[in-house]
């Protein structure tokens, strides 16, 4: 089954993509509470499958970097509490996932987004990203506002 997995700008945690009306999109929370709520075209919409990582050469897709996070914790929650734990515990853990991150272009907040990320997508029971999470035609949703 193919799924749209959202990041809303404001709005912590990420949703999935339920339906599109005219002038906005329902999404449900993919956490405990599986809320349903509206997201407007104002709204600061992103699909996992359009977000990327820097690395020293290429940019890496972020479900290539949620593939790596799953081998390293055998398809397991994050060893490491990203709320909890110290910048440099985060970017020594980063190193064992993408050891090509750019240090200069990825923070320290991305770094703990990304594992929240991962954390909430195994709870709620999504571990193939590569099948899952693909971009597909007209699921840009930042194309679709600017067209609006």
């Amino acid at each position: 089954m193919q799924q749209t997995i959202l990041a809303i700008s404001g709005k912590s945690g990420l949703y999935k993509l339920i339906s599109r009306g005219k002038n906005n999109l329902i999404v449900e929370a993919l956490d405990d509470t599986h809320r349903r709520m509206p997201a407007f075209a104002t709204d600061r919409i992103t699909s996992l499958a359009d977000i990327a990582m820097f690395t020293e050469t290429d940019d890496i897709p972020l479900m290539d970097v949620f593939e790596n996070l799953k081998a390293l914790e055998e398809g397991k929650k994050a060893s490491v509490d990203p709320k909890k734990a110290s910048s440099k515990e985060l970017q020594d853990y980063f190193t064992k996932v993408l050891p090509e991150w750019d240090r200069d272009r990825v923070h320290v907040s991305d770094i703990k987004k990304l594992v929240s990320w991962y954390n909430i997508l195994i709870e709620a029971g999504i571990t193939d990203f590569k099948e899952e999470m693909q971009p597909t035609d007209g699921d840009n949703i930042d194309d679709r506002k600017a067209q609006e």
